[in-house]
């Protein structure tokens, strides 16, 4: 099963930095409850694989992935942990090697045609599309969508509440990623009912 594919009904998907794996379970509880059906917890800290785990256990109505995958050893790691999906800012080999065989279903990122034809090459027809505001942004998937008609993006990177739903207007935008659903100072502060608000006004955009 390829990410598209497991993701299929989600448009909005919130990207997590989280510090403290006890703050996992209510936050994945918090996101389902407004009707998000899926996050993206990014291997940026030393709680993620801990909180994966986390999630993954209890809380198996969310559809849970670990993102900002770098290395093909992480493969492994965070199937481990119980993710059931990966997402990397760009691509290797290796790394696509890895995911095929451990069977992951994998968002490899991409932000030139170049790079966008050569996942292509190897059977990912969708992509993230990553940094998305510094690297075109709308405009650019505007640009793609005509010579390279048969991909689909998620964009992530400088996406806003106010920007999503202009790229999901977009006929080659699955779906977008971003971090404004869960705010670094409302996790630390354990604000999970702004974060609960915040993931309703997401899933309005999203409709």
């Amino acid at each position: 099963m390829d990410v598209g594919e497991l993701l299929k009904r989600e448009r909005i998907v919130p990207v997590v930095v989280i510090d403290d794996a006890a703050k996992a379970v209510p936050l994945a509880r918090t996101l389902m409850e407004a009707g998000l059906n899926s996050i993206e917890v990014t291997l940026r800290s030393a709680a993620a694989l801990a909180a994966i785990e986390q999630i993954a256990t209890k809380v198996p109505g969310l559809i849970v992935g670990a993102g900002s995958l770098r290395r093909s050893e992480q493969v492994s790691d965070i199937r481990e942990a119980g993710a059931q999906f990966a997402v990397a800012p760009g691509w290797a080999p290796g790394l696509l090697d890895a995911a095929e065989v451990a069977g992951l279903p994998l968002l490899p990122g991409a932000a030139t045609a170049a790079e966008m034809m050569q996942l292509f090459e190897r059977g990912y027809a969708l992509q993230k599309f990553f940094p998305a505001e510094l690297a075109g942004g709308i405009p650019y998937l505007r640009a793609v969508g005509a010579p390279l008609p048969e991909l689909r993006f998620v964009p992530t990177g400088g996406i806003t509440a106010e920007l999503a739903g202009d790229y999901l207007a977009l006929p080659n935008v699955a779906a977008v990623g971003g971090t404004w659903i869960t705010p670094k100072c409302l996790l630390d502060a354990g604000d999970f009912d702004r974060i609960g608000q915040l993931a309703a006004d997401a899933i309005a955009i999203g409709m």
